[in-house]
């Protein structure tokens, strides 16, 4: 499969739903890749420096027991956009399973077997922390850009 960003399709779990952005219009996932757009107005440079910006944003936050994190991946929705619990005890997700993100797993700097998950697209930053396999997770920053 041919990308514009880099991305290792032969990694991704979903490459069998997916035949790639050049035969997809850059739709792999049936919605337009932000990605693949940011790199058709500015090219590939400007979207690694665009990646820069959003990991300075999400270090600038100094969560704590974060590490500081220095690279975001490509990522489908699927495998991000987990199900966190509201008060009322219902539980809903907030991204699109369809929808392609930036983000990185971290483990907790304090040894607990807790994670952080961070994603992120133009609009939004989001930061949570969870357990084993997304286990409890729990919201600790939505943040509109």
């Amino acid at each position: 499969m041919k990308t514009k960003c880099g991305a290792n399709c032969a990694e991704c779990m979903k490459k069998e739903k997916c035949k790639g952005c050049a035969e997809t219009n850059a739709c792999p996932f049936g919605k337009k890749c932000f990605i693949s757009e940011y790199i058709d107005i500015g090219g590939i440079e400007e979207f690694e420096e665009f990646k820069k910006i959003l990991i300075d944003e999400f270090n600038s936050l100094n969560i704590s027991g974060m590490p500081k994190i220095d690279q975001l991946h490509i990522l489908p929705g699927e495998f991000v956009n987990l199900a966190y619990p509201l008060p009322s005890g219902e539980n809903v997700k907030l991204l699109d399973d369809n929808n392609i993100y930036l983000g990185n797993q971290l483990e907790c700097e304090f040894g607990e077997e807790r994670c952080f998950g961070i994603v992120a697209n133009p609009s939004f930053l989001l930061v949570a922390e969870y357990g084993e396999n997304g286990t409890n997770p729990e919201i600790l920053i939505y943040k509109r850009r």
